[in-house]
């Protein structure tokens, strides 16, 4: 733990204990002492009693701070509880698209008041047509754009007056008379040109954008694969409409990869540890039940190979052992595929590849782990015959996740379905059925030779 963190731990004390005696001004400035993302983090683990007593003691420009830092659900619900003008006086501070994106969440009628009492709604208001989950939904306003016929001298002029923050300016994109976005310039390029040097002439026109109505992903994709800082969003005319961040890419990024790692584990959307009992069930109890039917399955192989378990009770203790390395082997390759296919790396096209790689990867570990477990089933069963059918049977079953571990997620992706959520499941069944298929076969194939 670094000093400030202790600092800040000893402010939430010292935050509470001043609302606790009835002084939310200086707890206020306690507050605005912090970077944004320590005020929202003090902020939010007061009581609501505490916030309403100290939000209006902030200044604008720090409660926009806050609710801009805040996760979404959180912002929405102490934006709930202020009276549209209060609320309005801080989303005039808050970032464009953080604005639509609270504006969005809240009630439509509070959100419509909201909205007329703000004394600058210009910049926010394009950004509402948008649905979220969309390039348009997680652009802001394009604040700065220079036009292909200024000068140099002009634009400097330009941006002089405009008093860009820094974020606003890692790409300086220019369009023509029709607002089409035609070019980009750097800061860089723009103040080491003469002065009147035309804007057209010292743009890069190989300028990348995505259209409006595009997914988040798809764009926050693009800007990881180039390195961007800042991607135009352009509707069908390819008019520019505004700029995602490298800031809120990342944000998408980060969700996204949330996601599947819930997803994985068979829960459909992110779920915090103190969700209500009820909700929790609904969330999680319906994949418990479908990964119940699918163990059936196994459940069924291992019906069919009652008399081979009865003359050899031997045969199962290794049960868990095939079935676990082999579910192993395939979560590995689940997860890796499951990230390659969220990061654009695998495509139904180059599957082949894939499961080649894979192939050769599981081969040389299937061949590892059989020989472990062939050689403790002889040191412990005194049974070579029965380490080797437990060996190849592992052989076989870690070799065929090579194949359902990349095919099964490309498959359900080509349906137009989530494959971090139904894989898993899926995936395991399978493994779990032909490990026991292989090795129960193999033992009743061979029974003579084992008892």
């Amino acid at each position: 733990m670094t000093v400030y963190e202790i600092d800040v731990d000893t402010l939430l004390v010292q935050v509470k204990d001043l609302l606790e005696h009835g002084d939310p001004k200086s707890a206020a400035i306690l507050l605005e002492g912090l970077r944004p993302a320590d005020q929202a983090g003090v902020f939010d683990d007061l009581n609501p009693e505490e916030q309403d007593a100290i939000l209006p003691k902030l200044n604008p420009e720090d409660s926009a701070d806050i609710l801009e830092e805040l996760e979404e659900e959180d912002a929405v619900v102490v934006a709930d509880r202020l009276r549209a003008d209060k609320l309005a006086t801080i989303m005039d501070h808050m970032e464009p698209d953080e604005a639509a994106d609270l504006l969005g969440d809240i009630e439509p009628e509070k959100a419509s008041r909201v909205l007329d009492a703000m004394l600058d709604a210009t910049e926010v208001e394009p950004l509402l047509k948008h649905q979220d989950q969309t390039a348009g939904g997680l652009m802001t306003s394009a604040s700065i754009v220079l036009k292909a016929g200024m000068s140099v001298k002009t634009a400097i002029s330009y941006l002089r007056k405009l008093t860009p923050e820094d974020e606003d300016i890692y790409y300086l994109f220019v369009t023509d008379r029709a607002d089409k976005l035609v070019g980009v310039v750097n800061l860089r390029s723009l103040v080491t040109q003469p002065a009147t040097a035309k804007i057209s002439d010292i743009m890069n026109t190989d300028v990348l954008s995505v259209q409006a109505d595009a997914d988040q992903e798809e764009a926050a994709k693009l800007m990881k694969r180039y390195d961007l800082l800042a991607l135009p969003v352009v509707d069908n005319n390819q008019r520019l409409l505004g700029v995602i961040t490298y800031d809120d890419s990342f944000d998408i990024m980060e969700d996204e990869a949330t996601e599947d790692i819930y997803r994985l584990a068979g829960i459909p959307e992110e779920t915090p540890s103190d969700l209500p009992l009820g909700e929790a069930v609904k969330k999680r109890l319906p994949w418990l039940v479908v990964n119940l039917f699918m163990a059936l399955i196994s459940a069924s192989v291992l019906s069919l190979f009652e008399s081979t378990i009865s003359q050899m009770a031997a045969l199962a203790a290794f049960f868990p052992i095939v079935a676990g390395v082999s579910g192993s082997a395939g979560t590995q390759t689940l997860t890796v595929t499951v990230r390659s296919i969220a990061l654009g790396e695998i495509e139904p096209k180059n599957a082949i590849k894939v499961i080649a790689n894979q192939f050769l990867l599981s081969l040389v570990n299937g061949i590892a782990v059989g020989l472990i477990i062939a050689l403790i089933a002889v040191v412990w069963k005194q049974s070579l015959m029965l380490g080797m059918i437990a060996g190849i049977a592992t052989l076989v079953n870690i070799i065929s996740t090579a194949f359902t571990g990349v095919v099964i997620p490309l498959a359900i992706q080509k349906f137009k379905s989530d494959p971090a959520l139904a894989s898993p499941i899926i995936v395991t069944a399978l493994t779990d059925a032909l490990g026991y298929l292989v090795y129960l076969g193999l033992a009743s194939a061979l029974l003579a030779w084992l008892i």
